[in-house]
């Protein structure tokens, strides 16, 4: 499913602005035949001539799956046209180079055959190596939702920043963070069916709005049988939570549910889009309560960024 993410400071800024760190396809066949790689200075910087052998992925690279077929069609374009951006790559200081940014390219050149690749030797912390693995490939729009949460996770784990700093330091809003840590509070089998796309993240959040696990579980299975739309998936989910609200009332609850006005639960619909969070509305057309379930004081944060948004 398509998946846009808008960066601020981007990679980029990680890599104190120099243009060799951009992340881009293989270009399209424009000039002639180039050679496999590009011995040159790019700003400054000494681009060496490294054995491909020596490379090895970061560990903490985010992104797990790479698909073979675009591999194997970047490895024809690096035949014709070499490795035109330079590998980005740090010292292990055992004689191998702990890839930073390009591994996507690096596996591509093992399968067009290439002995040798273009790098920039940089040294870097462990935080910022995995800071820039993680711009990278949001940049390149290349993490399925599950790869992002993950590292998301992993990044605030290992430096012990908060939810707000890491959203900075992603040129993001907190609230997407968030939502998108969210997604981890899935059960495995939902995750997965994310990372291959048979359900899409507004199908994610229509499940996390669901409070019962049961309920849950019903409701990814429908997506899943049923072709959901995610508009419906968000319908269904806000009538599972009515029919669970009170434990033991909930058949009563199911049948006021039935008897609201389809006004109120349009609008409940838009709470539950907007906020991402189970959402409750006791009342009629005239007066009632909205009640708004959070799950810690970083979501809790996040609701009042959204409803203070909205509100102004």
């Amino acid at each position: 499913m398509p998946r846009r993410i808008g960066l601020g400071k981007g990679i980029n800024a990680l890599l104190d602005n120099n243009d060799d760190s951009r992340q881009t396809a293989e270009p399209q066949a424009n000039t002639q035949t180039a050679p496999a790689s590009i011995p040159a200075k790019s700003k400054g910087q000494d681009i060496e001539q490294l054995p491909v052998d020596k490379l090895v992925p970061n560990p903490g690279q985010p992104r797990k799956n790479f698909d073979e077929t675009e591999l194997q069609e970047l490895s024809e374009s690096i035949k014709t046209f070499g490795i035109i951006q330079p590998i980005i790559a740090a010292n292990a200081g055992d004689g191998t180079y702990i890839i930073i940014a390009g591994e996507r390219r690096t596996r591509a050149a093992r399968l067009a055959g290439l002995e040798t690749v273009p790098v920039i030797i940089r040294n870097y912390t462990d935080q910022k190596r995995l800071e820039i693995s993680l711009v990278e490939n949001i940049q390149r729009t290349d993490l399925n939702p599950i790869e992002e949460a993950a590292a998301y996770k992993n990044l605030m784990d290992y430096s012990g920043i908060s939810q707000e700093e890491l959203a900075a330091r992603m040129g993001k809003n907190r609230s997407t963070v968030a939502n998108s840590l969210r997604l981890l509070k899935l059960s495995v089998e939902v995750q997965k069916s994310i990372e291959e796309g048979a359900i899409s993240s507004g199908h994610a959040r229509a499940l996390l709005s669901v409070t019962d696990t049961k309920a849950r579980e019903t409701l990814y299975r429908e997506i899943l049988a049923k072709e959901v739309s995610v508009r419906e998936a968000e319908k269904r989910a806000a009538a599972l939570n009515a029919e669970n609200i009170g434990g033991k009332k909930k058949n009563a609850d199911a049948k006021t549910e039935k008897s609201r006005s389809p006004e109120i639960d349009a609008m409940l619909q838009k709470f539950i889009t907007i906020l991402g969070n189970k959402v409750v509305i006791d009342g009629d057309l005239n007066k009632g309560r909205i009640y708004i379930d959070y799950y810690s004081m970083e979501d809790l944060g996040r609701l009042y960024e959204i409803l203070s948004k909205e509100k102004s």
